[in-house]
């Protein structure tokens, strides 16, 4: 069974604001993150947020700025997945 990814409000605007060459590297985690599930080892700087249950991030684009992703794991049972944010590294809230 495929894992479902949401995207938050804030999240879904903060992906139109970003760079196309950023938009299609987002596409593709979420790609990843729809058939291989949340851990997503193989992105740059990956890991299970410290403090935070269920909550993943990584880089989508290094350099600057930094582009990172932040998506919570919500529902094991029927494997949803929301992404909370995405935007430069500056901002993001962890």
């Amino acid at each position: 069974m495929a894992w479902i990814v949401t995207y938050s409000k804030k999240a879904e605007k903060q992906y139109n604001s970003l760079p196309t060459i950023v938009q299609d590297r987002f596409d593709l985690l979420t790609a990843e993150i729809e058939l291989s599930g949340p851990t997503r080892g193989n992105w740059k700087n990956y890991a299970k947020l410290e403090g935070r249950k269920n909550q993943h991030h990584c880089h989508i684009k290094t350099g600057r700025p930094t582009y990172v992703a932040v998506w919570e794991e919500t529902d094991n049972t029927i494997k949803l997945v929301e992404v909370t944010y995405a935007g430069t590294h500056e901002k993001a809230p962890y």
